[in-house]
């Protein structure tokens, strides 16, 4: 946040304050990766710009100014954007574009109809040499069919290339201005001083059919540019307009239709059967199943109790129900997810960045080779007009369009497609360095384990009632969200005993430890292992038997009791109890283990229980204890810097690349330091919000196997990205050299040019048939 001064007229002085702003702009009239570049240094020269990303597949801006106005700003952005050559548009206003139809034609399809129509005779008469039929047609009628396709249908390509000469750039406008310009007049100049009755040999039909096929070329591009936004208009889709709201909150027959914007926080709405909940809130009446699918990318239907949270734009089941509203807007969870698809989208992958710096010298360089190729045939003796050809040929294949597509349309059709199985992509950094990860650390507790541990077992110190060390327990618990806590309420209450709500004082929980408090007038404690030996409490009779539990993988708690001193002793801490837990493995946790070591990954479980329980948890899981693959008692602020050191061993002449896997909240230092963190969310509310934010990537279900399908759908994205560019490349420096050596007609350049866009695009769409890979289901033998 910054502070700048505003002169008011007075002439006083007034400081102003303006927060850091985001600005998302629709550009439109953007061809190519030239564009993208002029319209980012037009941008970054605006005062209080400190960023700008231009996104040509999305043909979209994203702005971020630091202390100034972001009203005034605005207007001066869009100046700056319509300066550039380009139209500033909303970026709603894009979504909602409709094109429309002209006699039953979409309009952006009519001009290369035009085209065609008005190119279909010139090339004719090449056909008809074909066959030994000469059909040439006189100079006054190609000159007329040829000029409108030139100027009218052309005029596109004059005025963005008048734009980037006025800026000292290049686009591809220019290109194909120059070049079909140049056939155009050399024709009309062939025609004018042609002898009466004489039939030059003229190239209208180069320059026509040039235009018509790159306009072909950007609309097949622009079609395919459209699939790649599915999954984001699929998410949109997902939002209903109306909900039922029951008037007061109160459950009535009847209910009254309003719109979904004028839904209030503590709204209780009814949700009849196969209709989306409008949206998130909370069961109060009834049961029913959702579909999540769409959200989390888990195909089976989830049973919805009353008190169980409902995501907004799942779909309701065969019952009824009726929902508490908790979060509307862009406070839901469905909002929060597209937001982060459309970030990712319109982030720039770093590889992006080398090729925009290509791009900004990319044009000028072209026509420089178009010059030397004009020079080179005159000074060989050919004809000015083949001279002239050739050089239009290296002006025409050169167009940089697929280069500024390569990049961008991988990663919308990858994150896409991502989002659709239930993974969010927070940013493009994040979807290309995963696919270098060689390291996964997971989290154990609600990662690889149900993270709903059960209390096994009770072993009460001698003379200690069992029940009484139970509803202590559950006392000094009451309060608590720790998993461990939960189970031994969830013990309590399934043995009837009651615990009132204050039967534990000054209750207080020691990070990572565990929690102490006055019960009945006697200070307790309920913590680990470690906590008792720093508290001097000497477990006697018990040590042996927690040994035991511990071998047996139980994660092992005490209650003690603190005695008062006197004036000759200090207060000492007696054992009354342990209490053993145990946790199951998640369904498909030894299965990722396994798919990712057969990739050659290094694997770790890192786990602030004690040793013996996570060696034993490991043993389950498939980790490998003589490889210091299980890493035991290792406290939550701890974690951060254990991700630290599995990044900073060596392997060859590089760091590894770290990936940690954790609930996105207690974890979020440890994911925080990877070099990508995934943040596995288990519920639709606030700690899915949290994990959103916690990661560079978000799995939207407990599914160990999405963190397989994490790095899977990475790998194919990066490899779509280095397709393209390579494409994107060759297209240039194989059709370059051809069209000036003289082997390429204006005509196959052209067609060459438009293909390279469409080409790239479609290889990018090609990932939309990414499925994540499914976990095996094992039959049990009769």
């Amino acid at each position: 946040m910054n502070t700048i001064t505003v002169p008011p007229p007075d002439g006083s002085a007034v400081f102003s304050t303006y927060p850091p702003t985001r600005i998302d702009l629709g550009i439109g009239g953007m061809t190519c990766a030239s564009c993208v570049t002029r319209v980012e240094k037009a941008l970054m020269k605006q005062p209080g710009v400190s960023d700008a990303t231009v996104n040509l597949a999305t043909e979209s801006a994203r702005v971020t100014l630091s202390g100034v106005d972001a009203t005034e700003s605005l207007a001066r952005i869009k100046r700056a954007v319509r300066d550039a050559g380009y139209e500033p548009r909303t970026i709603e206003a894009m979504d909602e574009e409709d094109d429309g139809r002209v006699m039953g034609v979409p309009r952006d399809l009519l001009p290369v109809l035009v085209g065609a129509v008005l190119s279909a005779p010139l090339v004719l008469p090449m056909v008809g040499d074909l066959f030994g039929r000469h059909w040439m047609l006189p100079a006054w009628a190609q000159f007329l069919l040829a000029t409108p396709v030139q100027f009218v249908l052309g005029a596109r390509f004059y005025r963005a290339g008048w734009h980037a000469l006025k800026a000292l750039t290049g686009n591809m406008e220019l290109l194909v201005a120059i070049g079909t310009t140049a056939g155009w007049a050399l024709s009309t100049w062939l025609w004018w001083r042609a002898a009466p009755g004489d039939m030059p040999h003229l190239y209208y039909e180069a320059s026509a059919v040039v235009i018509t096929l790159v306009l072909l070329g950007k609309w097949l591009e622009a079609r395919a540019k459209r699939q790649t936004t599915t999954a984001i208009r699929a998410l949109h889709a997902l939002r209903p307009d109306r909900a039922h709201l029951l008037p007061d909150g109160v459950r009535r027959t009847e209910a009254t239709d309003v719109a979904v914007d004028e839904l209030l926080p503590g709204d209780v709405i009814r949700v009849l059967p196969g209709e989306r909940f409008a949206a998130d809130g909370t069961v109060v009446q009834g049961h029913t199943q959702a579909d999540e699918s769409m959200l989390t990318g888990e195909a089976m239907p989830v049973p919805k109790e009353e008190g169980d949270a409902v995501t907004g734009g799942s779909l309701n089941g065969e019952g009824a129900v009726d929902v508490r509203v908790r979060a509307i807007g862009a406070q839901s969870v469905l909002a929060h997810i597209i937001g982060l698809v459309q970030d990712a989208q319109a982030a720039k992958a770093p590889v992006q960045r080398m090729v925009d710096q290509v791009a900004a010298v990319f044009v000028p360089v072209v026509l420089v080779i178009a010059l030397a190729t004009l020079l080179g045939w005159l000074w060989t003796g050919a004809p000015l007009e083949e001279a002239l050809l050739h050089a239009v040929a290296v002006l025409v294949i050169a167009c940089p369009c697929a280069l500024g597509l390569a990049t961008p349309a991988a990663i919308m059709a990858g994150t896409g497609v991502a989002a659709q199985h239930g993974i969010l992509i927070k940013d493009a950094q994040a979807l290309e360095i995963a696919h270098k990860v060689d390291t996964v650390a997971f989290d154990k507790t609600g990662t690889l384990t149900e993270g709903h541990p059960r209390l096994l077992e009770i072993e009460a110190a001698p003379g200690v009632d069992e029940i009484a060390v139970l509803q202590a327990a559950a006392a000094l618990q009451a309060q608590s969200a720790h998993p461990l806590a939960r189970a031994v309420l969830e013990a309590a209450a399934s043995r009837s005993i009651d615990v009132p709500s204050d039967a534990a004082l000054e209750v207080q929980a020691v990070s990572g430890r565990g929690s102490q408090g006055r019960v009945k007038g006697a200070l307790l404690a309920l913590g680990s292992l470690r906590w008792m030996m720093e508290l001097g409490a000497s477990l006697g009779p018990l040590e042996s038997r927690a040994r035991a539990l511990q071998a047996e993988g139980a994660t092992v708690s005490v209650l003690a009791s603190q005695t008062p001193g006197d004036a000759a002793a200090a207060a000492t801490w007696a054992p009354l109890a342990l209490l053993a837990f145990g946790d199951e493995p998640k369904a498909g946790a030894a299965e990722v283990i396994a798919d990712l070591r057969a990739q050659g990954m290094r694997l770790f479980m890192v786990s602030g229980d004690n040793r013996g329980a996570a060696l034993a948890m490991g043993a389950r899981l498939g980790l490998r204890a003589d490889h210091d693959e299980v890493i035991a008692d290792v406290l939550p602020g701890d974690k951060a810097s254990m991700v630290r050191r599995l990044r900073a061993a060596v392997v060859g002449d590089r760091l590894h690349v770290v990936a940690m896997v954790g609930d996105g909240v207690n974890d979020a230092p440890a994911l925080a330091a990877a070099d990508v963190g995934m943040a596995m969310s288990h519920s639709q509310g606030a700690s899915a919000d949290v994990a959103m934010h916690a990661a560079g990537i978000t799995l939207m279900r407990g599914d160990p196997m999405l963190v397989s399908a994490a790095l899977d759908i990475s790998r194919r994205t990066v490899r779509k990205i280095r397709q393209n560019l390579f494409w994107a490349f060759a297209y240039n420096v194989a059709g370059i050299p051809l069209a000036a050596l003289g082997f390429l007609s204006p005509v196959v350049a052209g067609a060459a040019m438009a293909l390279s866009s469409v080409s790239v695009v479609s290889n990018a769409l090609l990932l939309r048939r990414w499925r994540p890979p499914r976990r095996k289901v094992r039959v049990p033998a009769d």
